[in-house]
């Protein structure tokens, strides 16, 4: 049964740091790209940045491009998203999810999602 649940999430002042962890059980883990999603109260789930199973290559939205780094540690079955220069537009539930496209960027292309991690960003 694929399970992944991400941790990180808290608290932080406009222009702070923290960094987000998805860690993936149930499947093979390097055989499938990963993302981030993060949803706003009363907003869509929207794409925030994605990765290949290999780690090779890695796509953001314009958004948190220059801001956010997507990392994973395939030895270890977990997926990162360091997030810098937090803005309080950023303030949202983060989702890790996989896909089996080799890079997706579209929700629809992804399954199996985490439960969440909240982010607050105060200004």
């Amino acid at each position: 049964q694929v399970h992944l649940v991400e941790s990180g999430g808290g608290s932080v002042k406009s222009g702070g740091s923290l960094r987000l962890s998805c860690a993936g059980s149930g499947y093979s883990f390097s055989g499938y790209a990963m993302g981030w999603f993060r949803q706003a109260p009363g907003k869509e789930r929207t794409f925030v940045a994605a990765i290949t199973g290999n780690g090779a290559r890695t796509y953001y939205d314009d958004s948190v491009k220059g801001r956010f780094t997507i990392s994973r540690d395939n030895a270890k079955n977990t997926l990162y998203l360091q997030m810098t220069s937090l803005k309080p537009e950023d303030t949202a539930v983060y989702y890790c999810s996989r896909s089996a496209y080799r890079l997706a960027v579209d929700l629809a292309d992804f399954d199996s999602w985490g439960q969440g991690t909240q982010v607050f960003v105060s200004s």
